[in-house]
């Protein structure tokens, strides 16, 4: 039998605690009404894993405001009360089932493509998006080029995702995670070459990391102290897979040290693979790296539907849980399957992205 008693262990976020170690990683997902009202769809959807054995969900990327941060046609929003209540059927469910859920609350930034809104986007620098729109959601061709936001325009972000946030603690959510990754308006900041700005916002890697900070301290004053936190930092991004932070373990120290003491309950870390060294100049992952210079719990992504590296992930202190995307789309039933070590089926994108599908889903 496999040695995987520590994916079993319960574990404290916060003022959470966890039934186990292994949670479904937050994945884009385009059944919302479009209005942005959680389906009937969307509760089985989340609750299969809840009924399946997973400790923790978090759930897609949920647009914050009726201004700029929606995504995606049919993406949920979190930006009204009507909004609010229809994901609490969501959340009923997956309490009921046994699991806890977070909502991950995005604002898309310049990766937009579809807003029903506004036609325009917005940034940190009138800096056009590299690559291409994602077909699978809807997209095509280039990225338009976004608006810069002003500074009164970055406080109402602010505002929105403090609002959102409290949205989401009424529905009766046990947290919320800042999407702080994959490229979206809170990434672009940290993120060198799409913020060029020179205000307090720009210019070092402190100073760009700076919104993030403030958006965390803000959730963090607006909700208490006994609701969870959290917040999701990549390298990579859906447009730029190979992106790299300039400086390396020296910005991985400033932006997870910084992010440490703004009040979060953890970093959510996704990685193309979670135990791959973060950078050429040493054999450290970008996991361990905010284990180091965090000091608070860190949740890793990234491959790891393997239970052995899963489990060494935990057992190496490299994370205190571990969160599944393809691998759990391929497997609803993931942690029974290696409960009675049963063979776990290959994700296959055919499945999941049929263009015909009305479910379409992404693991940014």
């Amino acid at each position: 039998m496999r040695d995987i008693k520590s994916l079993f262990e319960t574990v404290p976020l916060g003022n959470t605690t966890l039934d186990n170690r292994i949670g479904v990683a937050p994945m884009t997902r385009v059944s919302a009404s479009p209005e942005g009202l959680a389906t009937d769809q969307m509760v089985s959807y989340y609750t299969s894993f809840a009924q399946s054995g997973f400790g923790l969900i978090i759930t897609e990327g949920t647009y914050i405001d009726d201004k700029y941060s929606q995504a995606y046609f049919n993406q949920p929003g979190i930006a009204y009360k009507e909004q609010a209540q229809a994901w609490k059927k969501v959340v009923d469910a997956v309490h009921q089932a046994g699991a806890k859920i977070f909502m991950q609350l995005q604002h898309a930034g310049a990766l937009s493509q579809g807003n029903r809104f506004t036609q325009e986007t917005m940034a940190p620098s009138a800096i056009q998006p590299k690559g291409e729109q994602l077909r699978m959601y809807g997209g095509e061709g280039l990225f338009p080029t976004p608006r810069e936001a002003t500074i009164e325009e970055i406080s109402e972000v602010v505002t929105g995702f403090v609002d959102a946030a409290k949205r989401a603690q009424s529905a009766g959510f046990d947290g919320v995670e800042i999407h702080g990754a994959n490229g979206y308006f809170l990434d672009e900041f940290l993120t060198d070459y799409t913020n060029q700005r020179t205000d307090k916002y720009g210019g070092s890697t402190k100073s760009r990391v700076h919104l993030m900070e403030e958006v965390s301290k803000a959730i963090r004053e607006a909700v208490g102290q006994n609701f969870t936190i959290g917040i999701r930092i990549s390298q990579a991004k859906p447009n730029d897979y190979t992106h790299k932070w300039a400086g390396k373990e020296r910005d991985a120290e400033v932006i997870f040290g910084q992010l440490g003491q703004t009040g979060l309950d953890y970093i959510h870390v996704t990685e193309y693979k979670a135990w791959a060294p973060a950078f050429d100049t040493s054999e450290t992952s970008l996991a361990a790296l905010a284990k180091k210079y965090g000091g608070i719990p860190v949740i890793v992504n990234g491959h790891l539907e393997d239970p052995e590296k899963a489990r060494s992930m935990i057992e190496k202190g490299k994370g205190d849980v571990i969160t599944l995307g393809k691998g759990a789309l391929a497997n609803h039933d993931w942690v029974n399957k290696i409960k009675n070590e049963e063979p776990l089926a290959a994700f296959k994108a055919e499945k999941v992205l049929n263009p015909d599908a009305k479910i379409k889903e992404f693991e940014a």
